[in-house]
């Protein structure tokens, strides 16, 4: 088909055509590159045809229009063919095409030529070679060409292929403008389609339409309704659209992984035929595909199938967590990577991780001959009271600490230190180290070590150049501590050190890393402790936990999501419970306990759920809870003016009467009074049983 020539913009010949064409001109960005090259070949066909690839919705359409008003404003003659409207047959195909082989000023525009890849053969070596000299081609489809013709040498400066991306992030932020999408809406749209043109499109009129709240937004039904046909067509079977959901929710699809979650038969049929579509890419760990794609895909499982979503997402989560723990060294942060990716959505997750860290910074022990460099990382950042300590631990512990190092430049921009200490060790570095010291203080208090166990601190992270901010080698330091931490053994307390700005409450908190009391200071500089106890909440129930809170969908504040991680946590306590082991709660946890026990006491069923059922408090006495609870009752009566106190708890929870105030009078204290003893007598009784808790010594002897 020829173009016809009414393009003129002129009142005389003014139409809703011509308004059309203006308009795309308009909104057209982008693609300096392609236009170049098309511009090249119109002005001396030195390379007559090009070969233009790539997956649904990248644009190819758009730029053939482009290309056919540059043609025609050049004085071409532009020949249209559309794959989806011809006949796929060399003569149907022929006679569509067969004024661009009568003009040498012709410019050929062949699009969708995947609905007829089965004429391929045929286009080069029949058809193409007709051309007239002078003439230019540019065919457009999904699929690569076949190498053959690639490598043929007579098409050798004949031919030039273009494997058609995403926008860049210029581009698409230009073409978001163009469309008058609010610039408080750019950034959550742009990491939905990274940048891909028609999700650019379809996002870009959702937002419109929708005000562009940034917090606000996100793909209807409708966007991802209309994407996924476009993006990945129609798969031949519920097999491999499994096999493009697992993929969609990997960070990188092996074989290996495949075979995780389809089986054994048809893993290795399902991975080549990933490997052939044309928004998947190939690295040399595995299969992943692009940015919307990816969106795209995990979305729609997600609305349609909830219960489908969540069951591959365990599947998945077992394999990568065996992987982390079985990971060789040097393979580890890779593992530990893919697998927190699953949780990508999680929170503050995509606000605090650069998940191509590894291609950015490389991650290697620290040597002998990187200590200078380390000590003035630490003090341009920090100070130099805080490279004296790096300097003390560096001769202490130096396999503790990590340096980065730029994959460009070779140079250290980065290092981290986490110390493991044991409780062989002491209070290590307490008189040196004000934020050991404040560490070992919160330990002493919440939860001494017992033998065996471990305590982690991560010390030190340094990144000048976005000091405690997302980076690359922050990104790789958390995922170092989450993968020593899923391998550990006896590990007990495990702390993260941080400027206290509160930065990182909300990511920190959102994982349990709960900030301690204490705030210590080194140099002008004031840090902060996030802290967690494992043996309250060991590493498999407390992913579980994480899990739950994610498929339910709660976020970082929602109350959903606190009741999910709740309810997880009951629930692992209760498993742990029934396999007979002592559960190990946190000093916070446990003067819960007593609180709740204190206030159930004459209610044996509720009684029964406390968790200080199962503390040692309670199991190694081989007495039931009532009584040990008793038993520290009246071991008040020892103290010195423990008398008030004594009389205060019993009137409240031993002998207790309809309210606080029946019992104020029955003792004859002031309200006020009468608080204050049974504050004070709640927080002693906490006391006593916390340290037989910990001691294991003689535990308090109740009523016969």
């Amino acid at each position: 088909m020829i173009e016809g020539e009414g393009g003129g913009m002129g009142s005389e010949n003014a139409s809703l055509g011509s308004r059309l064409v203006a308009a795309r001109d308009r909104a057209f960005v982008g693609r300096a590159a392609e236009l170049a090259l098309f511009r090249s070949a119109l002005s001396d066909a030195a390379v007559p045809v090009s070969y233009l690839h790539g997956p649904g919705g990248i644009g190819k359409s758009t730029l053939l229009r482009q290309f056919a008003g540059e043609a025609r404003q050049a004085g071409r003659t532009v020949v249209e063919v559309d794959g989806r409207t011809v006949n796929p047959t060399p003569e149907d195909f022929a006679q569509a095409a067969a004024d661009a082989l009568r003009d040498p000023r012709a410019v050929l525009l062949i699009d969708t030529f995947e609905r007829c890849q089965g004429l391929e053969g045929w286009l080069w070596e029949r058809f193409l070679p007709r051309l007239p000299l002078g003439a230019v081609a540019v065919v457009a489809g999904r699929v690569a060409p076949d190498p053959r013709w690639v490598a043929d040498s007579g098409w050798t400066g004949q031919l030039q292929v273009i494997a058609l991306r995403n926008l860049p992030p210029g581009d698409a932020t230009a073409f978001l403008r163009a469309r008058g999408v609010p610039t408080r809406a750019h950034n959550r749209l742009l990491s939905f389609t990274g940048g891909n043109p028609l999700a650019l499109a379809l996002a870009a009129a959702v937002a419109v339409r929708g005000g562009g709240e940034e917090r606000e937004w996100s793909p209807d039904q409708d966007v991802i309704a209309t994407l996924l046909p476009q993006l990945v067509g129609d798969p031949p079977t519920p097999l491999h659209r499994k096999a493009l959901e697992v993929c969609a929710h990997a960070y990188v699809t092996s074989e290996a992984l495949m075979r995780a979650m389809v089986g054994e038969r048809a893993a290795s049929e399902l991975f080549g035929w990933l490997r052939t579509q044309p928004f998947i890419e190939s690295t040399a760990s595995g299969l992943f595909p692009h940015d919307v794609v990816r969106e795209a895909l995990d979305a729609d499982l997600r609305w349609r199938d909830p219960e489908g979503f969540a069951a591959m997402h365990k599947q998945m989560h077992q394999y990568l967590f065996e992987r982390v723990r079985a990971a060789p060294a040097a393979r580890m942060l890779q593992a530990v990577g893919e697998m927190l990716y699953m949780y990508r959505t999680d929170g503050h997750m995509p606000e605090f991780h650069v998940w191509d860290a590894l291609g950015i910074v490389q991650d290697t022990p620290c040597a002998p001959a990187d200590v200078t460099r380390v000590a003035e990382l630490v003090e341009e950042a920090e100070g130099a009271e805080s490279a004296a300590i790096v300097r003390f631990w560096l001769d202490r512990q130096p396999e503790a600490f990590r340096v980065y190092r730029s994959t460009r430049t070779g140079r250290i921009e980065a290092f981290t230190a986490v110390l493991w200490l044991s409780e062989r060790d002491g209070p290590v570095g307490e008189d040196v180290d004000p934020v050991l010291a404040a560490a070992w203080a919160h330990v002493r208090r919440y939860g001494p070590l017992r033998s065996g166990e471990r305590l982690a601190v991560a010390r030190f992270t340094v990144h000048p150049p976005l000091y405690q901010r997302p980076s690359a080698p922050t990104t790789l330091a958390q995922w170092r501590m989450m993968g020593e931490i899923y391998r550990a053994e006896r590990l007990s307390w495990h702390f993260v050190v941080m400027r206290d700005d509160g930065f990182w409450d909300a990511h920190l908190m959102h994982f349990d890393m709960l900030p301690t009391h204490i705030r210590p200071e080194v140099g002008d500089h004031r840090y902060i402790l996030y802290g967690h106890d494992w043996r309250a909440e060991p590493v498999i129930e407390w992913l579980a936990a994480k899990t739950d809170s994610m498929l339910a969908g709660g976020g970082p504040d929602s109350d959903g999501a606190a009741a999910a991680s709740a309810a997880a946590a009951s629930a692992s306590a209760a498993k742990r419970t029934r396999r007979g082991e002592l559960v190990v709660l946190s000093r916070p946890e446990f003067d819960a306990a007593v609180r709740d026990a204190l206030r159930t006491l004459r209610h044996q069923e509720l009684l029964a759920r406390n968790p200080l059922q199962r503390s040692r408090v309670v199991v190694e006495s081989g007495r039931s809870l009532g009584d040990v609870l008793l038993g520290a009752i009246d071991a008040l009566l020892d103290e010195r003016d423990g008398g008030r106190r004594h009389r205060a708890i019993t009137a409240t929870y031993v002998k207790p009467t309809s309210t606080q105030e029946a019992a104020a009078a029955r003792l004859g204290l002031p309200f006020s009074t009468y608080r204050r003893h049974l504050k004070t007598a709640v927080e002693r009784v906490s006391d006593l049983l916390w340290h037989q808790e910990l001691s294991g010594a003689a535990i308090l002897i109740g009523p016969e």
